[in-house]
């Protein structure tokens, strides 16, 4: 069993991206690091990259649009720890930007199986052991396009992005999450988008076919700075790497 004085990590969608250079920093601060992958090849690529550096990463087949596949995700970590103090719904899908006219309910229901069944699936998975923890959080990887904000402003990028599934599903996520924080106080449940809303620029991902201005790395740090706050920290937040997001 992992060592009990170690602060644990899920990272969803681990394996690149965001969710990689999360679990690089928090393994960098002797976190212990469960790795979530769809793909488990590249998730025990990224793992061993990491273990390579030093940190303690263990490897978690997890796809999280099936109840299997969560399930036993849950039962694998439990082999490790009899907790969890952090879990980082990080996993997403940007869809195919169909244009509002042409977008079909089916379009709707992928983007939304991974964006926000998804974190439901795995949020509700884990409760048990993340209410095992002292100080247990929740960090949900929205989008500024799922803000009603930014989406109105014709400045910003996101207007711009005519599409139905991505962005509602992020809207819809962030609703999720707030819901949560109201209804179960002892866990801390915040949202972040990985880039810097007011300056117009977001983080560079496969998501985006790397056309971001921000490095992961810098779209990771809201991500982080939620994942380690401590018990006075705040809850049903949503912010970027700056500071607080408008709805």
């Amino acid at each position: 069993m992992t060592n009990s004085a170690q602060t644990s990590v899920l990272i969803t969608g681990g394996n690149k991206g965001l969710g990689f250079e999360t679990a690089r920093r928090l393994g960098e601060m002797d976190w212990t690091i469960f790795l979530g992958s769809r793909d488990e090849g590249r998730g025990q690529a990224a793992a061993d990259k990491l273990t390579a550096a030093g940190a303690n990463v263990i490897m978690v087949p997890l796809d999280v649009t099936s109840d299997e596949s969560v399930a036993d995700a849950v039962q694998l970590v439990r082999k490790h720890t009899d907790r969890l103090d952090v879990l980082i719904n990080n996993a997403g899908a940007p869809g195919r930007v169909i244009p509002p006219a042409d977008a079909t309910a089916d379009e709707l229901h992928s983007v939304y199986d991974t964006n926000v069944y998804g974190p439901v699936r795995v949020t509700h998975a884990f409760l048990p052991l993340l209410q095992e923890a002292e100080n247990p959080r929740v960090v949900m990887v929205s989008s500024a396009a799922g803000s009603f904000a930014v989406v109105a402003d014709p400045h910003q990028p996101a207007s711009k992005m005519h599409e139905l599934a991505y962005s509602s599903s992020k809207t819809a996520l962030n609703m999720i999450t707030v819901r949560y924080a109201n209804a179960l106080p002892t866990i801390k449940f915040n949202m972040v988008t990985p880039g810097e809303v007011a300056n117009h620029k977001f983080a560079a991902t496969d998501m985006n076919h790397h056309t971001g201005q921000l490095t992961a790395a810098e779209g990771s740090d809201p991500i982080v700075e939620l994942a380690t706050i401590d018990a006075e920290g705040p809850t049903g937040i949503f912010i970027d790497r700056l500071g607080p997001v408008a709805w």
